[in-house]
């Protein structure tokens, strides 16, 4: 079982892209982040064409988060807690839950999108708290917006005080993790150095200036049959890509 996150930063402009991906990767469920689009404006059509069924929970021009998946859910939750935005979705496929996130940014270290991202992130652990067990089968992934630890960061002293890498932040996170997740990706890669977004500008990529912001985490059942995972760098290269690749991790495990 192949489970993949991506923020595609539009799905419009990111959809032959998208679709070329699904071939050539073959998750059987991916994550999807700011996809930009409405429900009723997502491409669900092409989405189907291609093997996939989508939940979707869309927001006009900003966030929105879709899981496509080989087989259709038994059951979909949409949006965590009171926060009106389209920024979280949940899955239900037999005992496998796939929760997809996308973490507000935050914006300004002491701002008041900064306080909301913070919150954000407690109302996931609470979420977590009611709905699902750490003995259970859960993966959470998404564009969590924080960069766990230095080694996650190619400059780490560039970003040390942003929203990205802040203490406070990565603390905020790291609650959600003691829940009871594992993150898969430095299961395999211990030693870090492995990115998932690079900034448009100076030339972030070619120089691989990057931070580990997209996870894949998941609860000890379902860790420990993890064999691999991996940064999909191929997708952050060619004519308008995402400023984000995706992640994937492969499961010993069928959905």
């Amino acid at each position: 079982m192949k489970i993949a996150t991506w923020n595609v930063n539009s799905v419009r402009a990111r959809l032959d892209r998208l679709l070329a991906w699904l071939e050539r990767a073959a998750p059987d469920v991916a994550c999807l982040q700011e996809i930009k689009v409405t429900d009723e404006a997502f491409p669900r059509e092409a989405i189907e064409r291609a093997g996939y069924r989508a939940a979707v929970f869309g927001q006009k021009t900003y966030n929105g988060v879709a899981i496509l998946s080989r087989r259709e859910p038994d059951a979909v939750h949409r949006g965590l807690g009171d926060d009106p935005q389209a920024r979280f979705l949940a899955a239900a496929f037999g005992k496998l839950s796939v929760l997809c996130a996308y973490v507000p940014n935050g914006q300004m270290v002491g701002s008041d999108k900064w306080a909301y991202k913070l919150d954000w992130l407690a109302q996931l652990r609470a979420y977590l708290e009611k709905n699902h067990k750490p003995s259970g089968q859960v993966v959470l992934c998404g564009d969590l917006n924080i960069a766990p630890d230095d080694l996650d960061v190619a400059e780490p002293e560039v970003w040390a005080d942003s929203v990205l890498c802040h203490p406070e932040g990565r603390a905020a996170l790291e609650s959600v993790v003691e829940w009871g997740l594992v993150d898969v990706v430095r299961k395999h890669h211990p030693d870090g150095g492995v990115y998932s977004w690079w900034d448009y500008r100076q030339l972030a990529f070619p120089k691989n200036r990057g931070l580990r912001l997209d996870h894949i985490l998941a609860t000890e059942p379902l860790a420990s049959r993890s064999t691999e995972a991996a940064v999909d760098r191929a997708e952050r290269k060619g004519a308008s890509p995402s400023d984000h690749a995706p992640v994937v991790a492969a499961f010993d495990a069928r959905l």
